[in-house]
């Protein structure tokens, strides 16, 4: 897939991940629509070059769908699913058991979220005209490796990204028919800003589980993987680790 010139859809754009994804995209010359909640865009600010921000919540169908439709200067080829939350809790602490509708909300925006914006996505992109080689597009889900070393206090953030890795496969075979690859991305520590504020110190112990690079992981190397993605067109039905060999221990 050539990136110049195509639409994009990012969600969770204005924050992490998601914002440097967008980007990255714009500057190889697609045009991005990138979706997150109205709080986090007034806070990002205004958008990079070629990249719109509309506010929409992943988790809902009405949202999403109205989003899609602003699409119009270019096909919709390719779509990347950042928006997440991460919250810690333990299934039982001095404060009693996890309280179920944390569970609930991670598993409807991380999973539901990510799922409501594929079906809805591939819709679009399956009425588009393929290129020579029958392909319509790729959507690139965002795991974790939490997904298969989930550690203490992640068991609702685990669950989510679980279920992402395991809709991959299943994704890939019911787009195929129309062209359309299915990757997920497991992202282990990146130098997001969430991590960030948990100071430096923490920052660097985390690095120093990291084998090689010796080092956190950097939004900009997910981006350079989404973007190789999508110009590798035999990668499909895979979950990718970005992780430098990382293995998460307990905690």
């Amino acid at each position: 897939m050539n990136i110049n010139g195509i639409s994009a859809l990012v969600t969770g754009a204005a924050s992490g991940l998601g914002a440097t994804t967008a980007s990255a995209l714009a500057e190889r010359g697609a045009q991005v629509l990138g979706l997150d909640l109205a709080a986090s865009i007034e806070r990002a600010g205004t958008a990079p070059a070629n990249v719109r921000y509309v506010a929409a919540d992943v988790t809902s169908e009405e949202q999403v769908s109205h989003a899609l439709t602003m699409i119009t200067d270019a096909p919709l080829r390719l779509v990347v699913n950042c928006a997440g939350i991460a919250p810690a809790r333990r299934i039982l602490s001095s404060r009693g058991p996890h309280d179920l509708a944390t569970f609930q909300r991670t598993i409807d925006i991380n999973l539901v979220g990510t799922f409501n914006v594929l079906r809805l996505a591939a819709e679009v992109i399956a009425k588009t005209e393929p290129d020579e080689g029958g392909q319509r597009g790729l959507i690139v889900n965002t795991a974790s490796v939490a997904a298969y070393e989930g550690q203490i206090g992640q068991i609702a953030y685990a669950a989510s990204k679980g279920g992402v890795v395991a809709m991959t496969i299943a994704a890939a075979r019911d787009l195929a028919r129309y062209g359309i690859r299915v990757d997920t991305i497991a992202p282990g520590i990146l130098d997001t800003p969430m991590l960030s504020s948990l100071g430096e110190e923490v920052n660097a112990s985390l690095a120093a589980t990291v084998p090689f690079p010796h080092r956190l992981g950097r939004p900009a190397e997910y981006a350079q993987l989404v973007m190789m993605l999508a110009e590798h067109d035999y990668i499909n039905g895979e979950t990718v680790r970005l992780d430098g060999a990382l293995r998460m221990a307990p905690q």
